[in-house]
């Protein structure tokens, strides 16, 4: 089986380890929900920039990593919420804090991929993908 079970965890840890090892980018398998929950890092200021890089077969995100005047990373702590296994949703009325609002959560609603504060302003609901501070 080569297949990825799951590929927001397998995006997440990609970032992860590229800031660990101090990358400048690195490169992700593109999707619609990457591509998503991406400008949603960028929109909140944990990323560069990235680009859509095409290879002539799903595409590439190259993610550009983002760190501070003491070169640590913009990203402190990334985690995955739903997983493919047990998935978790919340709704408009229990939308997740990060951080007493210092950090985000990603949520993919039936408007798309959005932030908590995003949700909260549509009053929606849904999957609860990540959390990133």
């Amino acid at each position: 089986m080569s297949g990825i079970s799951d590929p927001v965890s397998n995006y997440l840890a990609r970032i992860r380890n590229g800031q660990e090892a101090e990358h400048t980018y690195v490169d992700i398998p593109a999707s619609k929900l990457k591509r998503a929950i991406t400008q949603i890092l960028l929109e909140k200021g944990y990323i560069k920039n990235y680009l859509n890089i095409d290879d002539g077969k799903q595409g590439l995100l190259r993610v550009y990593l983002k760190y501070d005047e003491y070169d640590a990373p913009a990203i402190r702590m990334m985690e995955r919420i739903s997983r493919p296994g047990r998935r978790e949703y919340v709704d408009s009325d229990n939308l997740p804090e990060v951080k007493d609002g210092l950090g985000i959560a990603i949520i993919s609603t039936s408007r798309g991929v959005m932030s908590d504060k995003e949700a909260r302003r549509f009053g929606v609901g849904g999957e609860y993908l990540a959390k990133v501070f």
